[in-house]
């Protein structure tokens, strides 16, 4: 592979790693605030969050190698700086939500950020089609995790 391949290799897989890590973190620190909240009635079972986030990471890793090795420049272009701003806002749903208790705000960020998952899925798609079907579970979950924070916050805030 040359640089530019590489490149998006080793910025997308650590944009998950930081992503898995970093909203880990913040996910744990605030446990017993988020325990005392009314929950939304579509809320998941908790062993839900663990199987999904668990395949989106690995699917995310999986497939930005394949972006990187068989995409067009365009497809890896879009797909690295798609997840990366992503990830800034899932990250920033996550640290607004658990430790500022920000919810309204958080909701906004993670909206934007399963937005952003958008094209991330449609580059993906484009290099090949298992590639973008693998992805859609994550698109699909953010929206869920998007339609929680509004709920959380309409119930909470």
């Amino acid at each position: 592979m040359d640089a530019g391949r590489w490149w998006v290799v080793v910025t997308s897989l650590l944009a998950v790693v930081v992503y898995a890590v970093g909203s880990g973190v913040w996910v744990s620190s605030g446990d017993d605030w988020y325990r005392s909240l009314e929950k939304p009635p579509w809320q998941p079972p908790d062993a839900m969050f663990g199987i999904a986030w668990t395949y989106n990471f690995v699917m995310l890793a999986v497939v930005a190698v394949h972006v990187a090795r068989f995409g067009t420049g365009w497809q890896m272009g879009v797909f690295a700086a798609s997840l990366v701003v992503s990830v800034v806002f899932a990250l920033g749903w996550a640290w607004l939500f658990y430790s500022q208790h920000a919810m309204w705000v958080a909701s906004a960020s993670l909206i934007i950020a399963a937005a952003c998952t958008v094209p991330l899925v449609i580059a993906a798609w484009g290099s090949a089609s298992w590639a973008g079907a693998a992805l859609v579970p994550y698109l699909a979950w953010l929206c869920i995790a998007s339609s929680l924070a509004v709920g959380y916050a309409t119930r909470n805030a």
